[in-house]
Formats: C-alpha cells, sequence, structure tokens
C-alpha cells in the first residue's frame, strides 16, 4: 500500500499541475488545434531540443516513460495503454499537426499542455523530441543464426 502512495501522489500532481499553474482553461479559453496540413513550424537548435528534451521529462516522462516507450508503472496502474514512441514504425503514419493537437489540447486521460505551460513554439519542439525518442532507445539484441 505505502509503495502506491507515491504513485498517486504523482498521478494527483500531474493531473491537477497544468490547471493550478495556468490558472485552468475553460472550454472557451481552450487553445484551437493546428490548421489543417500544418507542417511543423520549428527548425530544432540544439537548444530548443535540450529545453524540449527538459519539458518532455518535466511533463510527460512519468507516463511516457523517459525513452517514450509508455511502459510505466503509473500507465500501469492507472490502466492505460500508450504507444511505443521508442518505435519508429509508432509514428509513422501521424502528423505532426496530430501530435501538436493532442499534446496541446490532451486526450482522454491526458491533460492539455496549456500555452501557461508551454507556447506553440515549444510544443512544436517537443514534437520533433518525441520523434527523435526511437534514436536514443537501445538496439534490440542481435538474433542468433543458425
Amino acid at each position: 500500500m505505502l509503495k502506491q502512495f507515491p504513485v498517486l501522489i504523482a498521478a494527483t500532481v500531474f493531473v491537477f499541475a497544468p490547471a493550478l499553474v495556468s490558472g485552468g482553461l475553460s472550454q472557451e479559453a481552450k487553445p484551437a488545434p493546428a490548421a489543417p496540413g500544418v507542417k511543423n513550424p520549428v527548425k530544432p537548435t540544439a537548444a530548443s531540443q535540450e529545453k524540449a528534451k527538459k519539458l518532455f521529462e518535466q511533463d510527460c516522462a512519468l507516463c511516457h516513460g523517459s525513452n517514450g516507450d509508455g511502459k510505466t508503472d503509473l500507465a500501469k496502474d492507472m490502466q492505460l495503454t500508450l504507444d511505443d514512441w521508442s518505435d519508429p514504425k509508432t509514428l509513422a503514419a501521424k502528423p505532426d499537426k496530430d501530435l501538436f493537437d493532442v499534446i496541446r489540447n490532451g486526450k482522454d486521460k491526458m491533460p492539455p499542455e496549456g500555452e501557461g505551460r508551454a507556447k506553440d513554439d515549444e510544443v512544436w519542439n517537443l514534437v520533433l523530441y518525441i520523434r527523435g525518442l526511437y534514436k536514443s532507445a537501445p538496439a534490440a539484441p542481435a538474433q542468433p543464426s543458425n
């Protein structure tokens, strides 16, 4: 029971922190989705990707894992089945615009990354960071040859 208490506290903070920091978003104040067909407008730099990494670690890794595989204790406790972003095939068919919209507006149990927590260019950089997670994933072990 005591082992689950920190996870419960972390989940509570994660769910309510964006509302506390940004003062909450009313339905009328919900950010508009990116325009249809919009391509990621940012050019990544070392500094912008370092900032995206920090944002990911702060706001995303708790559920999605630091490597993006979605296999965390919190995700399991919340009965979430998350995409494995460490596999490039997972994101291959998802346009940046769709990822931006999910991050900005939230989805199901995932809270939105409100404008008070991250500006649009920071969310676009976060999309690029997420797309690059597969590069930092450990390589699959080689299959023995017979």
